[in-house]
């Protein structure tokens, strides 16, 4: 049976689910904030030590400026009302990304965030905001440029002493893994689920754990 460290989602679907409730995309970003919470309180039930979500990507800058200000605001306004919750649950964060494209306020925010939440041990959890994998592997060739080895330059990754995603997670229904985590998945086990994310619930969650359990994983042995 397969060890579960860290798993990690690729979130779409919520405009979709939005616009097909009639509400609009937004209030679909706002369903898809309730469903990370399920998913984090999940992932505590089930013991998983590292999850990580794709967030904001680099690209979902060319998306329209309403969007973008309601998508950073929710970020914004979460952490600002669930910080103690956080912290009493032991749930520690992490930011993958480049923040500091991001306003004063909300990069002040994500930093408090961390800092508060550094100590905690039960739970992992990675957003990746403003991310992007092309970006985080040149970023990590140039800074291991004096010593190029595959040990230095994963040192230069985000996800530096980290174990690399055993699962990968991604709903909407589209195949894909859009820039995201693309030197850290290359062993990693792929699933799809036609469900949006604002649908995505623990027991989908678990069937998959339940079919990674059962896969026989070579990593190139027989």
């Amino acid at each position: 049976m397969n060890k579960l460290n860290h798993i990690a989602f690729i979130m779409d679907g919520n405009g979709r689910w939005g616009k097909k409730k009639g509400k609009g995309r937004n209030f679909g970003h706002l369903k898809g904030v309730e469903t990370v919470k399920k998913i984090v309180e999940a992932s505590l039930r089930l013991n998983i030590p590292i999850i990580t979500f794709y967030v904001f990507s680099s690209e979902n800058w060319k998306r329209p400026k309403n969007e973008k200000s309601y998508l950073f605001k929710l970020i914004k306004n979460y952490f600002l009302k669930e910080i103690k919750n956080l912290i009493h649950q032991g749930i520690k964060i992490n930011i993958f990304g480049e923040i500091k494209k991001f306003s004063p306020d909300l990069r002040i925010i994500l930093k408090r965030t961390i800092k508060l939440t550094k100590k905690n041990k039960k739970i992992i959890v990675n957003l990746a905001i403003n991310y992007g994998s092309k970006k985080e592997i040149f970023h990590a060739l140039k800074k291991s440029k004096a010593k190029l080895t595959i040990k230095n330059f994963e040192s230069n990754l985000y996800t530096k002493n980290l174990p690399n995603p055993d699962i990968m997670i991604r709903t909407g229904g589209y195949q894909r893994l859009s820039n995201f985590l693309l030197w850290q998945m290359a062993y990693t086990e792929l699933f799809f689920s036609k469900k949006l994310w604002p649908d995505f619930n623990e027991k989908d969650l678990s069937k998959i754990i339940k079919q990674y359990k059962n896969i026989k994983r070579n990593f190139g042995k027989i």
